[in-house]
């Protein structure tokens, strides 16, 4: 199997806008991401983008890069144009455009998954150990079967604590696997209630009979939503000596 990493990337955010073209540390976020993810087992990775800093800023350090149409809602449905312009991979690994500390292992694990060829789309989560995760509704919790295959995705608590115990809690981690074939097709789909209600897009797959793997990674990175989140990754790169080569 094949295995194509893409990136998408968009200029507008609510709360940090421009933020893929931030500077961490000498590098824009976006090179981060990028340079991160290329040391993982993907054999090939693509940023997806509609604006041309952000392409020609990756063309600058020498990535790949795809301009895609300015009309999409989501990631989703721009990873799925670039499905189209790719027709050679078997596997599509979505990596957020706002986690510069993304671990490759991360994106390992979630290529590993598809050895078991039943499986169409996976997803990560790690343990919470703190109720304040627990009750923030940005952290998107995860719930599910003794098999592995999610149940539920919200951002209430979930299980509700009917006893103080935050033993069973786990962070959704937003970085996806998709058979090729499935993207496309889950890209079509029409939202569904749960998914609006929430505002979360993969409970669209779970709405629609379709079931997601959701493997355990040890791993917690801190992605960047706000100003106040992206001083935070610029102290710890300082703090722990990282260099991106």
């Amino acid at each position: 199997m094949k295995f194509l990493g893409v990136i998408p990337s968009r200029y507008a955010s609510t709360r940090l806008e421009g933020k893929p073209l931030k500077d961490i540390c000498g590098h824009t976020m976006i090179e981060w991401v990028y340079k991160r993810a290329k040391l993982s087992k993907l054999d090939e990775i693509v940023v997806a983008t509609d604006d041309m800093r952000i392409y020609e800023e990756v063309e600058r350090f020498g990535g790949k890069v795809v301009l895609t149409s300015k009309e999409h809602e989501n990631g989703t449905s721009r990873i799925a144009e670039v499905c189209e312009k790719y027709g050679d991979y078997d596997v599509i690994i979505n990596v957020q455009g706002d986690e510069p500390l993304i671990e490759p292992e991360m994106i390992n694990s979630l290529i590993d998954s598809f050895k078991d060829e039943t499986i169409a789309m996976s997803t990560l989560k790690y343990k919470i150990d703190s109720m304040e995760e627990i009750e923030n509704p940005n952290y998107v919790k995860v719930i599910t079967d003794k098999r592995g295959y999610a149940i539920y995705f919200s951002r209430s608590i979930i299980p509700y604590p009917r006893k103080l115990d935050i033993q069973n809690y786990y962070k959704h981690v937003g970085i996806y696997g998709y058979k090729r074939e499935f993207v496309i097709e889950y890209a079509k789909m029409e939202p569904t209630p749960l998914e609006l209600s929430e505002s979360l897009e993969q409970l669209r797959a779970l709405e629609n009979g379709y079931r997601i793997k959701v493997i355990e990674t040890p791993y917690k990175i801190i992605g960047v939503d706000t100003q106040e989140e992206l001083e935070k990754v610029r102290e710890y790169i300082t703090n722990n000596g990282i260099i991106l080569d």
